[in-house]
């Protein structure tokens, strides 16, 4: 090949045309917008939530969409969802890990139970995902990505928002995210997570609703607002994509300077 095909043929290197994803919690939010982020830049995407109708609308509206309705936490989901991925493409490429749930409450005033049912659906169920996938990018020799979604609230305390079981899982899930990196990183198993700020999803539209909520928000915020919702989508593609070949183990915030601070 010329230096002018290579040229060509890396022209943009954001591309996804011929890659296979996997993305959790798709139904709403993040989620969608990945989802139709990914299948504009040319990926077949597995789509998983729980919502069955909204996957299904999802799958209406976008080209190489594949709906699974099912509970990532159940036994055998995360090895179903690699199989359908095969089914529909062939191969696993990319893995983003986006299901997650929020409760907010004093950790005094906490359920135990409750704790560890938003520790399985935000950290064990990512896990054991890219655990399974992981395993089959290995076993091909393609390699692969590896996409967790973290939070500014994995990076510090929420403070006054008392996210205790939310603050845990996703500061766990950023370690997690280098541990995998380290331990596949010579396999071309790539691991890294996207660390957002403030972005209006179901998740946290009480925050959105209230004055005292968006003050907290453009407060604490050095550019003073909430991110909008295309900001994400260059880090995704960015992490997603072979324009990252040589980036493993990173939490990227798109967080507006809120850890900066």
């Amino acid at each position: 090949m010329s230096s002018a095909d290579a040229n060509t043929q890396n022209a943009n290197p954001f591309d996804l045309t011929g890659k296979v994803a996997i993305l959790t919690g798709a139904s709403s939010g993040l989620g969608r917008r990945f989802a139709e982020v990914m299948s504009g830049a040319g990926a077949t995407v597995v789509v998983a939530a729980r919502r069955a109708e909204r996957l299904d609308e999802l799958a209406n509206a976008l080209p190489n969409i594949h709906a699974v309705p099912c509970d990532i936490t159940a036994d055998g989901v995360p090895a179903m969802l690699v199989e359908a991925a095969l089914d529909v493409g062939g191969q696993v490429d990319v893995v983003v890990n986006n299901a997650g749930i929020s409760r907010v409450l004093p950790a005094v005033d906490d359920d135990l139970d409750d704790f560890r049912r938003e520790l399985e659906i935000n950290l064990v169920a990512p896990y054991e995902l890219a655990r399974t996938a992981g395993r089959w990018m290995i076993q091909s020799g393609d390699g692969g990505s590896i996409i967790n979604i973290g939070s500014v609230l994995g990076v510090g305390g929420g403070g006054k928002l008392k996210v205790p079981g939310y603050a845990a899982s996703k500061g766990g899930i950023h370690n997690l995210t280098r541990e995998l990196a380290s331990q596949w990183a010579r396999k071309a198993v790539r691991v890294n997570a996207i660390a957002p700020g403030w972005f209006e999803t179901e998740m946290n539209s009480d925050m959105f609703a209230t004055s005292g909520g968006m003050d907290y928000i453009t407060s604490n915020t050095p550019m003073g607002r909430p991110g909008r919702g295309t900001e994400l989508d260059g880090a995704l593609l960015f992490l997603a994509s072979d324009a990252s070949t040589y980036v493993t183990g990173q939490v990227l915030a798109v967080d507006g300077g809120w850890t900066a601070i």
